[in-house]
């Protein structure tokens, strides 16, 4: 079975994802801050992680770009969802090695949709 890590520090968001994840037949593992989601992106190595930018410790930005610049993680593809839909932010994104970059509020099936595109079971 396929590992989803999410890490974000909006506990409500978490639960939607993972719900709907779960159901769609992935096993998810949760984090709520950047530090915890750094050290369990490692301990795991998921196939994928669903990354929310602002959070305490860490924010999402220094995890992709530290991710994505680990051989050893560089493959694993990131989904960044955030509350800020800037250009400037996107870019930001973009630019830390993001695979995608989905503004909140965001439609669940629109993530399902695009988790599944990325490593459909």
């Amino acid at each position: 079975m396929k590992k989803i890590l999410i890490v974000d520090d909006e506990q409500d968001i978490v639960e939607s994802l993972k719900f709907v994840l779960e159901v769609g037949g992935y096993t998810c593992y949760c984090a709520y801050n950047g530090e915890d989601g750094l050290r369990m992106a490692k301990e795991l190595t998921p196939d994928l992680i669903i990354l929310d930018v602002m959070m305490p410790k860490i924010n999402g930005y220094k995890i992709s770009r530290l991710l994505k610049y680990d051989k050893k993680y560089k493959d694993i593809p990131i989904i960044m969802v955030t509350a800020r839909s800037q250009d400037e932010d996107k870019l930001i994104g973009e630019e830390t090695g993001a695979d995608e970059y989905i503004t909140k509020p965001f439609d669940l099936d629109y993530v399902v949709q695009r988790v599944n595109e990325y490593i459909g079971k």
